[in-house]
C-alpha cells in the first residue's frame, strides 16, 4: 500500500460538564461524544526520505503547527520510523467551531499513518499518544461514540440514537483558551450518571460564558431554542438540534439566520469505517 484516504469526521458534544480544576491547571470534564457524516478528507501518499508535506497549508497555520503534521511527526518519533507522506487535505469542517476538526485530522493521521508505515501500534497506543496533542484526540483514534471523563480521555463506549441535526455555524471564532479562562466559568458541576444523562439531565457549562463574548453564539442558540431542544458544541461557536428526521432539519435550516448544515450523528467513526473496508481484503 503506497496511498490510502481517509475522512476526519466532526464530532458533537451532548453534553459538556466541567466538574473540577486539577493542579495541573487542566479542567476535569464530563461529556458524552457523538460523531457527524460530515468529515475532512485526507490523502496520505508515502514517501522514503521520512519528508512530511502538507497541501494545501490553512492560512494563518503555518504547517509545522498544523496538528496533522504535528501528528506524523509524533509518530515518526515514537517508533523511530524513517518513512515520510505527502498529505492532501479537503477541508470542510470549520475552524473554531467546537467540531473537532483539527483532533480529528490528527486522529486520522496517526491511524492512517500506523497502517501506511506498518508502525503497528494500534488504536490503544495510538489514543495515548494522541492525548499529548489534544484532549479531544482520543476519541477520534478509538472511533466509537462515548462517555468521557478526566480531560476527556477516560472513554466509555454509549450506545446513543443516530438522529439528524441541524447544526448553525455562527460567524465567530471562540478561543478555546478564552472560555477556559474565563472568571465566570461553573467549575464544580456534580457530575451526572448515564441514566440522567439519558434522562434528558446535562447542560453545556460553556453555553453562559460564550454568550457572552460572542452575540452571534447568542442569537444562533437564541433563535433554534424557539425550535426545540438547543445546545453548543464544545466551547463553541457551532450550535445544534437533533430533530426527528431528515425533512424536518431541512425545513428548519432553510430558515435559519445563520449559515450551517445537516448531518446524521453516528456511534461508528466513518474514518474507522473507510479503514476497515480498505484492510479487509489484506486481513486473513
Amino acid at each position: 500500500m503506497t496511498s490510502l484516504s481517509l475522512p476526519a469526521p466532526a464530532k458533537l458534544n451532548l453534553f459538556l460538564h466541567v466538574t473540577g480544576r486539577r493542579a495541573d491547571g487542566y479542567h476535569d470534564l464530563q461529556t458524552v461524544f457523538q460523531f457527524l457524516d460530515l468529515s475532512d478528507d485526507i490523502t496520505f501518499s508515502l514517501r522514503a526520505d521520512g519528508d512530511i508535506t502538507l497541501s494545501p497549508e490553512i492560512d494563518g497555520v503555518p504547517a509545522a503547527q498544523n496538528l496533522i503534521v504535528r501528528a506524523a511527526r509524533l509518530l515518526q518519533r515514537h517508533t523511530g520510523c524513517e518513512l515520510g507522506a505527502d498529505i492532501r487535505l479537503v477541508k470542510r469542517l470549520p475552524m473554531g467551531g467546537g467540531l473537532g476538526g483539527g483532533s480529528s485530522d490528527a486522529a486520522t493521521a496517526l491511524l492512517a499513518l500506523d497502517t501506511l508505515w506498518q508502525t503497528g501500534l494500534g488504536s490503544d497506543r495510538l489514543a495515548d499518544l494522541g492525548l499529548s496533542l489534544g484532549a479531544d484526540v482520543p476519541v477520534f483514534v478509538r472511533g466509537f461514540a462515548a462517555w468521557a471523563e478526566g480531560v476527556g480521555e477516560r472513554l466509555q463506549a454509549i450506545d446513543l440514537p443516530e438522529p439528524w441535526y441541524v447544526v448553525l455555524t455562527p460567524e465567530a471564532h471562540v478561543s478555546t483558551a478564552a472560555a477556559f479562562g474565563h472568571p465566570e466559568l461553573t467549575r464544580n458541576t456534580t457530575p451526572i450518571t448515564m441514566r440522567a444523562f439519558f434522562a434528558g439531565g446535562g447542560r453545556n457549562d460553556f453555553e453562559p460564558v460564550v454568550r457572552r463574548l460572542s452575540p452571534a453564539v447568542d442569537a444562533a442558540l437564541e433563535w433554534l431554542a424557539q425550535r426545540g431542544s438547543a445546545r453548543m458544541t464544545g466551547t463553541g461557536a457551532c450550535v445544534f438540534m437533533a430533530c426527528p428526521d431528515r425533512h424536518e432539519a431541512e425545513r428548519i435550516l432553510a430558515q435559519a439566520p445563520a449559515a450551517g448544515f445537516i448531518s446524521r450523528g453516528l456511534n461508528r467513526s466513518p474514518a474507522h469505517v473507510a479503514l476497515d473496508r480498505i484492510l479487509r481484503p489484506h486481513r486473513i
